[in-house]
């Protein structure tokens, strides 16, 4: 690590949550000079989710944070091989010819400009982690309550340690207990809804796709289009196995809100999508006959009005959890903690040429961060939920109409493309000075 955390130019700070944005932001903060210490509640490095995937803007976030960020993707990720994002009919196509052939393809769109890298969630984590200092992340630490004190603020936890620090940053996820302590437990905010849609998840050979899909497909990033359904797929692990998302519309109320996966029998997948076509028919074939079923849940029916209070803020899901059709969920996380390792300097560096203590200083540093964030984050939870009912033929500005489709995703894609990171980062300066400059 390249700071240099002398005394009065670097903060003690707690990261909640030992995740994939958790370790980013800790790994970005302690590259910035700052004593860094990660509580997580299990006994071990552990993520939901088969796989991820991060755009170019993303990844320019994390070589800013710190370029072991990047260089831990590039060693365990792959790229599209393929030069645009192709969306197929999964529904129409009567032969496997037909379904494996150009006849089925409805549009394409260039790959370069989001250019994603994905990666296996857990294979991702643990080799970012080798990243750390021994010592640096706790487990089992589950947060219980916190409270702000003269000195910084102070952390209980389920095991009833306790520990202080300048300032928290709660990376806990979508599930977030610093959310429910921060925004209040009686509010709407604290919690996140059902979206009415499903995943079924599924991790296969890839000789399995390229026999369902055709070797073309099975090799890059695949989705298919259809009514009330929508399939993803991508290589992992090299290009040896697939990664396979089956999407369904679900208007019934998930019926438990506190436990998102549940394991099923394919035959759901299988009825479900009994009249698609022959290629999705035999890929749903090729997957275990026990599957994992993913509760899509996300904060659209009730975003929250601010991400920070006082010296203790929230990032990533924990923040803004987003359902997974614009891919690009995890991305703004990263952004999230970009900004918060930016916001921090800003605010010790100004600090150090005024009278403003360091708890004013931090609280107006972690302020300026939700007030840059919230417009940008929100965004892309509500389109995000949106462009599950695109996929979907559900959405009726667009409907069926392939045309319609491409202009939509590729308007709301821009917002993701066209983003200019030096400019978000001038603006959280701007804002982080103003604050300051008020007295917090």
């Amino acid at each position: 690590m390249d700071g240099d955390a002398t005394d009065g130019s670097s903060l003690d700070i707690a990261v909640v949550g030992a995740g994939i944005i958790g370790v980013i932001t800790a790994l970005g903060l302690l590259r910035a000079g700052h004593k860094v210490t990660v509580y997580e509640k299990a006994d071990d490095y552990f993520e939901v989710g088969a796989a991820m995937s991060f755009t170019g803007v993303a990844r320019e976030c994390m070589e800013r944070l710190n370029p072991c960020i990047l260089e831990a993707l590039q060693r365990v990720g792959e790229a599209n091989r393929h030069p645009m994002n192709r969306y197929w009919d999964g529904f129409n196509p009567v032969s496997m010819d037909a379904a494996q052939s150009e006849e089925s393809l409805l549009f394409e769109q260039s790959a370069r400009e989001l250019d994603y890298t994905g990666c296996l969630r857990s294979v991702y984590l643990r080799e970012m982690a080798k990243s750390l200092p021994d010592g640096v992340v706790k487990f089992g630490m589950s947060l219980e309550s916190y409270s702000e004190v003269a000195e910084g603020v102070e952390l209980q936890f389920a095991n009833n340690s306790t520990a202080q620090a300048d300032a928290v940053i709660a990376c806990d996820g979508i599930h977030s207990k610093a959310r429910r302590l921060l925004l209040g437990d009686d509010s709407p905010a604290s919690r996140p809804s059902f979206t009415h849609k499903v995943a079924y998840r599924a991790i296969i050979p890839i000789a399995d796709s390229i026999a369902a899909l055709g070797h073309d497909k099975a090799n890059n990033q695949c989705a298919h289009m259809g009514p009330n359904a929508h399939a993803l797929f991508f290589p992992v692990a090299q290009w040896t196995l697939s990664n396979v998302f089956i999407f369904l519309h679900d208007p019934k109320p998930w019926p438990d809100p506190h436990k998102m996966t549940l394991e099923t029998k394919k035959s759901e997948v299988t009825s479900a999508l009994s009249e698609w076509g022959p290629s999705i028919r035999e890929l749903v074939r090729r997957m275990p006959e026990q599957v994992f079923k993913w509760a899509i849940f996300d904060m659209a029916d009730h975003p929250a009005d601010r991400y920070a209070r006082g010296r203790v803020c929230l990032a990533g899901d924990a923040a803004h959890a987003s359902s997974p059709f614009h891919g690009a969920g995890a991305c703004m996380g990263v952004e999230d903690a970009l900004v918060l390792v930016s916001v921090l300097e800003v605010a010790l560096s100004m600090s150090k040429l005024s009278d403003l203590g360091k708890a004013e200083a931090v609280g107006a540093a972690l302020q300026a961060y939700s007030t840059v964030r919230l417009e940008r984050s929100q965004w892309l939870v509500q389109s995000s939920r949106e462009m599950g009912d695109i996929y979907e033929w559900r959405y009726p500005p667009t409907g069926s109409d392939p045309a319609k489709i491409k202009a939509e995703i590729e308007s709301r894609s821009r917002n993701l493309w066209d983003f200019d990171v030096g400019r978000m980062l001038a603006e959280a300066k701007m804002e982080c000075e103003g604050r300051l400059k008020l007295g917090g």
